[in-house]
């Protein structure tokens, strides 16, 4: 299950509105809306919120990918984002239709992730200064 359907799920299970999750998370309705449809992540602190107002623990709500995705957003914003998505699905291609375990398909996303996070930093010195975000390691 993704995080847009376990928010759903258990937003409807505490019998909040879109709205009433969105107050308690300190949010706008659309950005739960979004959340919901799958069209946006929430950032890591808004996630930590929506999963303190669900009473679910922050790792059940959230996989290993959608937790890169994120994290990729939180520091590289949309294009980051996108990227993440983009090397998720075409590992999760990479994986249809074959034998391999769990196991190993998680070794193989974990080193696709780290050498993306390698790539990043590899490719800030040749971002010019002026558009250096220092916050980003």
């Amino acid at each position: 299950m993704e995080l847009k359907e376990k928010i759903t799920k258990l937003r409807r299970m505490k019998g909040l509105s879109q709205s009433e999750l969105a107050v308690l998370v300190g949010v706008t309705c659309r950005s739960i809306q979004n959340y919901e449809a799958g069209s946006r992540y929430p950032k890591k602190d808004v996630l930590a919120k929506i999963a303190e107002a669900l009473d679910v623990e922050e790792k059940k709500l959230v996989s290993e990918e959608e937790e890169f995705i994120i994290e990729a957003n939180d520091k590289y914003g949309l294009r980051g984002q996108s990227a993440a998505e983009h090397l998720v699905s075409n590992a999760n291609a990479l994986f249809a239709g074959g034998d391999i375990t769990e196991d190993d398909k998680a070794k193989v996303l974990e080193a696709i992730q780290e050498a993306y996070w390698q790539a990043k930093l590899i490719n800030k010195k040749y971002t010019p200064k002026k558009y250096r975000n220092n916050n980003n390691d």
